[in-house]
C-alpha cells in the first residue's frame, strides 16, 4: 500500500482498493515516513500509554526495597512483610505520597522479593470422605472426644466428654471430674437412648476409646459397647489432622462459649449452662442443616454383655510406614511396599476373620481401592468385670 502511493496513487483510492478506512492508509504512511520499506517496523503496537500516570516511582520503589533490608536485619521483631514496610513509612514520609499496603505487595513481587515458589492449595475432599456411605449422606458418623486438664476455680482440674454428629445437629458435651470409661459409657447410652443410633462413631486413639495399648488383640469395653449396638467404630490416624476437625471445632467453641465466657461455681453450675449452650446450638444448626440423616432406635431393654465375643467391623485410619506396613491390634501387617508414608483405611471384620485394606487419598477421594485382604482372628478371651474399671453401666439420665 504505501509502494502505490509512493508511485503516485492518492490514499483515497488505496483506501478503496484494499477495502479498508482512510486513517489506516494515512497510519502506515507514517510509520514509513522516508525509510526503506524493508527496515520499517509493521509489527502491531501496544495501544497502552507510554507512560502510566500512577506508576511508582523508582525512588519509592528503591526505598521499599532498603526498608524492607532493614527490618530485616535490625528490627526488633523482624517482620518483612507489606503491612510492616507501611508501617515503617508512616513514621518517615509524607502521608500523602504514602503508597498502600497493597502497592507496597506489588512491588516486592516485581522486585522478586517474595517466595519463590507459591503454596498449592487443593480442594479440600467432601466431608468424610474416607467412608463412602458417610460422604454421599447416606448414613450418619457421630464423633467423640475428651477435652483434659481444664481448670475452674473451687474445682480444680476436670474433663470434658464432647460429641458432635458430621450432618445432623446433635451436639453435646458432659463436664466431669474424671471422664472414665464408665463415664462415657453411661454419657453415649443416654444420648443414643435419646437420639438414636447412627451408622459411624469416629475416636481417636486414646486407652478409654481403644483400651490398653500394652497387649495386642484388645477390644476395649467402648469398641464392645459400639459393636453390640451395630454401630461400627472409627478410629482417626495418629498425629494427623483433618479426620477430627469437626469434633476439635466444637470443643475450641464450647471452651470459648461457656467456659472462658462465664464463671461457675461448680461442675453441676457447669453442666446447666454447657446444657443452655448445646441446646440454643442445635436449634442454630438447624436453621441451617439438611433434613437428618436417619438413625435407628436405641433397642428396647438392652443390657452389657461383656462377656459375648465381639462381632461386627471395626475400622482404622491408618498411615503406612516407610515398608508399607500398618500397626493394628498390636500386630504389625505388610500391606504394601509400593504404597509408603500413605493413609489406608483397615476393616477389621471380626465376623468373617479378616482384614481388608483401602487406599485413600485425599486428591482423590473416589478412588478407595481394596489392595489387599489378611486374615485375622481374634483370640477368645474372658472379659474380667470384676476390675473396678469395669463395673456395669449406670445410665447418666
Amino acid at each position: 500500500m504505501v509502494q502505490m502511493i509512493r508511485r503516485g496513487h492518492s490514499q483515497r483510492a488505496v483506501a478503496r482498493k484494499f477495502h479498508v478506512a482512510l486513517h489506516t492508509i494515512q497510519r502506515w504512511v507514517d510509520r514509513a515516513g522516508d525509510l526503506n520499506l524493508e527496515a520499517v517496523d509493521w509489527r502491531n503496537r501496544s495501544k497502552a500509554a507510554h507512560r502510566v500516570a500512577n506508576k511508582t516511582s523508582a525512588d519509592l520503589e528503591q526505598r521499599v526495597c532498603q526498608i524492607r533490608k532493614q527490618l530485616a536485619t535490625t528490627g526488633a521483631l523482624g517482620f518483612v512483610g507489606a503491612q510492616a514496610i507501611h508501617d515503617a513509612l508512616a513514621h518517615s514520609e509524607d502521608r500523602s505520597s504514602l503508597p498502600s499496603v497493597r502497592t507496597i505487595g506489588r512491588i516486592l513481587r516485581r522486585q522478586g522479593l517474595l517466595d519463590a515458589q507459591h503454596r498449592v492449595r487443593r480442594l479440600a475432599p467432601p466431608p468424610g470422605w474416607y467412608l463412602p456411605a458417610v460422604s454421599q449422606q447416606q448414613a450418619e458418623l457421630d464423633s467423640f472426644d475428651v477435652v483434659e486438664d481444664l481448670r475452674m476455680e473451687g474445682v480444680g482440674l476436670f474433663q470434658l466428654f464432647t460429641t458432635r454428629t458430621l450432618w445432623g445437629t446433635l451436639a453435646e458435651a458432659w463436664p466431669a471430674t474424671v471422664a472414665s470409661t464408665s463415664f462415657i459409657l453411661q454419657a453415649m447410652q443416654a444420648h443414643w437412648e435419646l437420639h438414636g443410633l447412627p451408622a459411624f462413631a469416629q475416636f481417636d486413639n486414646d486407652v478409654r476409646f481403644q483400651g490398653g495399648h500394652n497387649h495386642p488383640d484388645v477390644i476395649g469395653r467402648v469398641m464392645r459397647f459400639c459393636l453390640a449396638l451395630g454401630v461400627t467404630p472409627v478410629f482417626a490416624p495418629p498425629l494427623e489432622t483433618g479426620f477430627q476437625a469437626v469434633i476439635e471445632n466444637f470443643n475450641g467453641l464450647w471452651q470459648r462459649k461457656v467456659w472462658a465466657r462465664f464463671h461457675h461455681e461448680s461442675l453441676q453450675s457447669l453442666s446447666v449452662a454447657s446444657k443452655r449452650f448445646t441446646q440454643a446450638y442445635r436449634r442454630h444448626l438447624a436453621r441451617n442443616r439438611d433434613p437428618e440423616t436417619a438413625r435407628r432406635p436405641f433397642p428396647g431393654n438392652w443390657h452389657a454383655d461383656w462377656q459375648s465375643h465381639p462381632t461386627g467391623t471395626i475400622i482404622y485410619l491408618r498411615r503406612t510406614n516407610e515398608h508399607g506396613a500398618v500397626k493394628i491390634l498390636g500386630h504389625t501387617w505388610d500391606v504394601d511396599p509400593l504404597w509408603p508414608h500413605r493413609l489406608l483405611r483397615c476393616h477389621v471384620d471380626l465376623t468373617h476373620h479378616h482384614i481388608n485394606f483401602y487406599r485413600l487419598r485425599r486428591r482423590a477421594p473416589e478412588d478407595q481401592l481394596l489392595i489387599k485382604t489378611l486374615p485375622y482372628h481374634l483370640p477368645q478371651r474372658r472379659f474380667d468385670t470384676r476390675s473396678r474399671h469395669n463395673h456395669p453401666m449406670t445410665p447418666i439420665r
